[in-house]
């Protein structure tokens, strides 16, 4: 089988590695590598999936993927990358939050038979005593080191507290501990965690006498230089309830150009020859490739079944012959009793979730982005009610692409 670093270069997830050839040996064999997931919310959202993708692709090339849930490092909060302090969860909330986590990952990566395992470094990092851990670890950090990371470097200028300088030390024992108790050799992250993946390396060589490497991917955005996974309602959730499948598959069908060859390659299982096909496209063809990148990203995250129905959704809404039949677009329903005197067009757009504010609404719709059944609304404050449904239900539409089908409940 091929070598999995060759398939992390070829598609762009590599940015830096502690060395390269090294790294490329100890890949030859089954290897157990680890990636630290923040549980300070119930779900992933696009951001992260970088990082899971890598996991896919480790475990499809035989090794042993550890999915380690910060609840240790969540009770104290990381600072990279961040330009202020994290709020402090309850332990509580972290293992609700990792439970939910570990049920999402499940769609990527297979668990069974301990092929991958998830574990909360709460386990071990909230045993810890203190003076022994000063004494046993903390003597193995330069603070002048500390303070030329990037992580601290960005925060010094805002405000660092004594809780998350400790972070360096808390995730460079998390490596020492996954090698002595699972064998862990390998740690991968965003490239803001290169700091700390030195840190566990240079730890466990003090402590062991053993090499362990690191690997880091790109920092992403697009090429409009939006940070990933964000969007005009905020973050691209992977649970269905909080992004429907529609949704996700919309985030992704509306990609600008210049992006879609590299999301091919990092995003899909798309072998690189079909990836590089649909990257070649150009003008209206490129269409082909926005199609299947949208479904080809939906089906690992949702399956081929809401794949399948946000395609056909998409197609029937965007294609030659537009019709709203299908369930899997955003839908919003409304009483009877709303409509008899009607609603103004502003107010709708808010309540069906196209616009976050009445305010951006009323300016959606002032310059000419906003849509009922497919005919430009022309003042703001139209009125809509009964008499505009169709069959049951109307369509809005705000700027090209944003739909939603309001029915009457």
């Amino acid at each position: 089988m091929e070598n999995v670093f060759h398939i992390f270069e070829e598609r762009g997830f590599v940015e830096q590695v502690t060395d390269r050839g090294l790294v490329m040996k100890l890949l030859r064999e089954p290897t157990t590598c680890y990636i630290g997931f923040d549980p300070t919310a119930s779900s992933f959202h696009v951001g992260s999936l970088l990082p899971i993708m890598s996991l896919v692709h480790m475990q499809r090339a035989g090794h042993r993927p550890i999915a380690v849930i910060g609840g240790g490092t969540g009770l104290v909060g990381d600072p990279s990358g961040k330009t202020e302090m994290r709020p402090i969860m309850t332990r509580e909330k972290i293992d609700e939050n990792a439970e939910s986590l570990k049920k999402q990952l499940s769609r990527f990566i297979d668990f069974s038979n301990e092929k991958a395992i998830m574990v909360n470094n709460a386990d071990w990092l909230t045993r810890l005593g203190y003076i022994d851990f000063l004494r046993d670890i903390g003597r193995h950090f330069s603070v002048n080191r500390m303070l030329s990371a990037e992580s601290y470097r960005v925060r010094l200028e805002t405000g660092l507290n004594f809780i998350e300088f400790n972070y360096m030390l808390l995730q460079a024992y998390d490596f020492w501990y996954l090698f002595k108790h699972y064998d862990c050799r390998l740690q991968m992250g965003g490239n803001d965690q290169w700091g700390n993946i030195l840190a566990g390396v240079d730890l466990t060589r003090r402590l062991e006498g053993e090499a362990i490497y690191g690997l880091t991917f790109p920092l992403l955005t697009t090429s409009s230089g939006i940070k990933m996974g964000k969007t005009h309602k905020g973050a691209v959730w992977l649970d269905p309830e909080l992004t429907s499948p529609y949704e996700y598959y919309q985030y992704w069908i509306n990609q600008d150009d210049p992006d879609i060859a590299r999301f091919l390659a990092l995003f899909t299982l798309l072998p690189m020859d079909d990836v590089r096909r649909l990257s070649a496209l150009k003008d209206s063809d490129i269409r082909e490739a926005k199609e299947r990148l949208a479904y080809e990203a939906t089906c690992l995250c949702h399956g081929q079944k809401e794949a399948d129905l946000a395609r056909k959704a998409a197609r029937e809404l965007f294609g030659p012959d537009k019709s709203v039949s299908s369930e899997s677009i955003p839908n919003y329903g409304i009483g009877k009793d709303k409509l008899s005197d009607g609603l103004p067009a502003y107010i709708l757009f808010k309540k069906a979730g196209l616009c976050k504010t009445r305010g951006e609404a009323r300016r959606l719709i002032a310059q000419g982005g906003g849509y009922l059944n497919d005919r430009r609304i022309e003042t703001f404050d139209q009125t809509i009610n009964s008499r505009d449904f169709e069959n049951g239900f109307l369509l809005l539409r705000a700027g090209k692409k944003r739909y939603v089908s309001v029915r009457v409940t």
